[in-house]
């Protein structure tokens, strides 16, 4: 059964930094597609930032670009996401998720999810 469990969550001011860390077990981890999502309250679920299986291919969303890094460790079974001068819009629960299939994350499987405040 695959299982994810993110980690790394809490509160920070604004312009400070954050790392977030997901941990996979219960399938091949180096064959999926991983992603980052989030969800503010009244708000869709949303694209953060994807990775793909071996690690070449990342995507970001354009409201992160240039602020945040995802990167997996494939070794570990590990995928992260570095977030540098956070900004209360970035304030979320912070989820990350797992395809075989491919970018779209249709078929996911989805950890429980991580609160980031950041406060101004």
């Amino acid at each position: 059964q695959v299982q994810l469990a993110e980690s790394g969550g809490g509160s920070v001011q604004a312009g400070g930094s954050l790392r977030l860390s997901c941990a996979a077990s219960g399938y091949t981890y180096s064959s999926r597609y991983m992603g980052w999502f989030r969800q503010a309250p009244g708000k869709e679920r949303e694209v953060v930032a994807r990775i793909s299986p071996g690690g070449g291919v990342t995507d970001y969303a354009d409201s992160v670009k240039g602020r945040f890094t995802i990167s997996r460790d494939n070794a570990k079974n590990t995928l992260y996401l570095q977030m540098n001068s956070l900004k209360p819009e970035d304030s979320a629960m912070y989820y990350c998720a797992a395809d075989q299939f491919g970018w779209s994350f249709e078929r996911a499987n989805w950890g429980q999810g991580i609160q980031v405040t950041v406060s101004s």
